[in-house]
């Protein structure tokens, strides 16, 4: 059976925006008075911010109620990200292997973690949407990875069954949600992407063009 699409995480796999996350976050952290170890900071990698900030709820008792951590942690990360100091860029090659895949008729749907608002910004500032047939939020369904929604929508949106698709991830949760949508996962391992487990992986890589078209249809 021939690949038909590719479901592409953003963070970390197209962009690295988590230097700007993690300090959104850690001023959040400092806000809000709770000290966060970096272990922990680690586990979230992949969950949305909704999710993240629930757990910190009820992992330190606030009196503040999740959607407020958010908020505050959205407002620094929206700072940072305008800010004239961002030096945000795509990842080495990403941008290559999109066009590879969009020349060979590969249908490619965006599935992140991250909210709407910044998935729009970063396709808005790379010049992406030509590219994509379509972008889903994690922010905007009931449960974000390692829960496997994500991607069997992505793989509804994108028009093919689920054996018809490849997931791009960086992240132990993102392939885990891969994994359990039954949907062959592309582990890419950079050096942004700190601390994962790629065991659930069906291949793992470190360069783009390991999985360019003409490689990856010998696969299926």
């Amino acid at each position: 059976m021939a690949f038909k699409a590719v479901l592409f995480d953003m963070d970390g796999v197209i962009v690295d925006t988590e230097p700007l996350h993690k300090q959104a976050y850690f001023l959040m952290f400092k806000k809000v008075e709770i000290v966060v170890s970096q272990e922990l900071y680690n586990s979230y990698t992949g969950q949305s911010t909704i999710d993240i900030c629930k757990d910190l709820v009820k992992k330190f008792n606030l009196t503040l109620e999740a959607k407020e951590l958010v908020a505050y942690k959205r407002a620094f990360f929206k700072e940072l990200f305008f800010s004239d100091t961002n030096d945000l860029q795509l990842l080495d090659g990403v941008l290559d292997l999109i066009k590879n895949y969009y020349n060979n008729g590969i249908t490619l749907v965006l599935a992140s973690s991250a909210s709407m608002v910044t998935i729009n910004n970063v396709f808005n500032k790379f010049d992406l949407n030509q590219y994509f047939k379509g972008k889903i939020s994690g922010a905007d369904l009931k449960a974000s990875k390692p829960h496997p929604e994500i991607f069997i929508k992505a793989a509804e949106i994108a028009g093919f069954k689920r054996e018809e698709c490849i997931v791009i991830e960086d992240s132990t949760n993102g392939i885990k949600a891969a994994y359990d949508a039954g949907i062959y996962c592309v582990a890419y391992k950079s050096e942004h992407s700190k601390a994962q487990d790629y065991t659930l992986a069906q291949k793992v890589i470190s360069d783009y063009r390991e999985i360019r078209f003409e490689v990856m249809e010998k696969h299926f």
